[in-house]
């Protein structure tokens, strides 16, 4: 991620913040924004993705590095007397699954660095308290972890049910007021709770007007997504373990991944019992589960006795989750890519084709095999190498079809085609994650 070598000195402080945290989930940290000097600012530079949009200012991260040393040594002073403001978000908008639209925040470079020396501050105290089973944005985690840790407990330990839950909006629905009630639990730093403020409060542009959000977090900005982790962490992570946990009869376990997360329980009690207290409890935090996002699944292997029929199915990080007979005859857990996500692959695949059908052969073959190596690195996990193919092929198809467009009203020949293709051979499908 970083163009120059890591600062022992920093590592150094970070360790030491760990261990007191670690050692004392207790105590409430006080003092660390006296930390954030030049070289921890030098440090978060490096820290920060160099290839992403810029801002509003429309500096890129390569252009603030040209001046770098000015630039922090005007930002630090900024921070140490207090004169540091936020400039505005710029928003932009990605495409949902399920066709709306999610806002993105983007910030500018110098936001970006500062709200990474603050996330390397509290990363250093928070990873300490995080639990095992929640996996996203966090250094050492990964969806595939998360997808890996679901199947292998549900396996093992005869689930009957699952909790699939949707929290309406999550990022949007951030009160600004419960998010520091909630860091106050472990940070009474003033400098830096009024930093996280500022960054909560800034000003949102959005296709020439302004916004001042009185609540949520942007996504896509640097801290928000370890603001979403403490959230979660005290709403559900801990609210689960040391509350609802021990009050099952039996046994049941929460996998989250930033704001998606399931509940695989062995009891259908437990979890309708969970399903009439969650909404309570993120209720009592300003938050809501999709009314009808949030399902109840009947689970069960189908060679239960207690089996209620036929056992559905659940979507999970984009893969889908079903029982079915392994080639030995015992029932497992298979998984493929869900319906909506290889919906939208494949829409996205078609309408690069005909956008860029005048660029250059080579150039198109060049980008198409990135998006089809994209797609096989996430999706490319034991039991789903038809959908994989289909991926491809229907790349293949798009691709012939959109060639076509550009000098004649039919179809290219597939026999012309076959040439084209042992040129430009699209990237076999691989299971990049065998032990997923």
């Amino acid at each position: 991620m970083g163009d120059t070598p890591r600062s022992p000195t920093v590592d150094t402080r970070l360790q030491r913040i760990a261990e007191q945290a670690r050692e004392h989930p207790e105590y409430t940290f006080t003092t660390l924004a006296h930390l954030m000097d030049e070289e921890w600012l030098r440090e978060a530079y490096s820290r920060t993705r160099k290839d992403a949009a810029p801002g509003v200012d429309e500096v890129t991260a390569k252009e603030y590095g040209e001046r770098l040393e000015e630039n922090l040594r005007s930002l630090h002073g900024r921070l140490v007397d207090g004169s540091y403001r936020p400039a505005m978000i710029k928003r932009v908008w990605q495409e949902k699954e399920d066709g709306r639209r999610r806002p993105v925040g983007i910030p500018v470079v110098e936001d970006k660095v500062a709200q990474r020396a603050v996330e390397m501050l509290l990363s250093a105290v928070y990873e300490q308290d995080f639990y095992d089973f929640s996996h996203g944005f966090r250094k050492g985690h990964s969806p595939h972890q998360a997808l890996h840790e679901l199947r292998e407990w549900c396996m093992e330990n005869d689930v009957g049910w699952i909790v699939d839950a949707d929290i309406s909006g999550f990022f949007d629905n951030l009160g600004h007021d419960r998010i520091e009630e909630i860091l106050k639990r472990r940070i009474r730093d003033g400098k830096l709770l009024r930093l996280i403020g500022k960054w909560l409060k800034a000003g949102v542009l959005d296709g020439g007007k302004i916004a001042f959000p009185e609540k949520g977090t942007p996504q896509g900005g640097v801290i928000s997504p370890l603001l979403a982790n403490i959230f979660l962490h005290y709403v559900l992570d801990e609210w689960f373990e040391k509350e609802a946990k021990p009050r099952m009869l039996g046994r049941v376990h929460l996998i989250r991944f930033a704001d998606d997360f399931v509940i695989a329980c062995e009891l259908s009690s437990d979890a309708n019992r969970l399903m009439e207290v969650l909404p309570k409890r993120f209720g009592r935090f300003g938050l809501e589960l999709h009314p009808t996002k949030t399902r109840l699944i009947a689970f069960q292997k189908p060679d239960r006795k207690d089996g209620g029929g036929k056992p559905g199915s659940f979507d999970f990080l984009g893969i889908r989750h079903f029982w079915a007979k392994s080639q030995q005859g015992y029932w497992v857990i298979k998984r493929k890519t869900a319906r909506k996500r290889l919906s939208r692959a494949l829409k996205k695949i078609w309408a690069w084709c005909r956008d860029h059908r005048h660029y250059k052969l080579g150039e198109q073959y060049r980008h198409l095999c990135l998006m089809l190596r994209g797609h096989y690195q996430y999706y490319g996990i034991r039991g789903n190498f038809r959908l994989l193919e289909a991926v491809r092929d229907y790349a293949e198809h798009a691709w012939r079809f959109w060639l076509s467009k550009r000098s004649q009203k039919s179809l290219i020949p597939w026999k012309r085609f076959d040439v084209l293709r042992s040129i430009y051979p699209f990237p076999n499908p691989s299971i990049v994650h065998s032990n997923v």
